[in-house]
């Protein structure tokens, strides 16, 4: 997905959670669904963790692209992770954050 069509999915309202911002509209002409992903190094300090919720939106995004979603999406990390465990994600939390992706989706 190039950065213009980015920054104009995230001109719209998105739908979100207590940590996900998710930006989607209809594909342009002519195109298959795209996907964008913004995990930001000051709300997730590790490179593991972020690679981790970036592959874990791919998959969901993805799948759901497949069968239902025909839509460009932007998914945008909002709130820092790992707070109360020295900013590292733990198995608790990932599940928390995949099931409010799962609901936004």
């Amino acid at each position: 997905m190039n950065s213009a069509r980015i920054s104009e999915l995230l001109k719209i309202n998105p739908k979100t959670s207590l940590y996900w911002g998710f930006y989607a509209a209809p594909i342009q002409a002519g195109s298959k669904p795209d996907l964008g992903v913004a995990v930001a190094k000051k709300l997730a300090k590790r490179a593991v963790d972020r690679n981790r919720l970036k592959r874990m939106i791919r998959e969901l995004v993805w799948a759901a692209q497949a069968n239902t979603l025909n839509k460009d999406v932007v998914v945008k990390l909002k709130k820092p992770i790992g707070r109360n465990t020295r900013g590292r994600l733990r198995k608790k939390e990932k599940e928390l954050l995949r099931s409010q992706m799962s609901e936004l989706i």
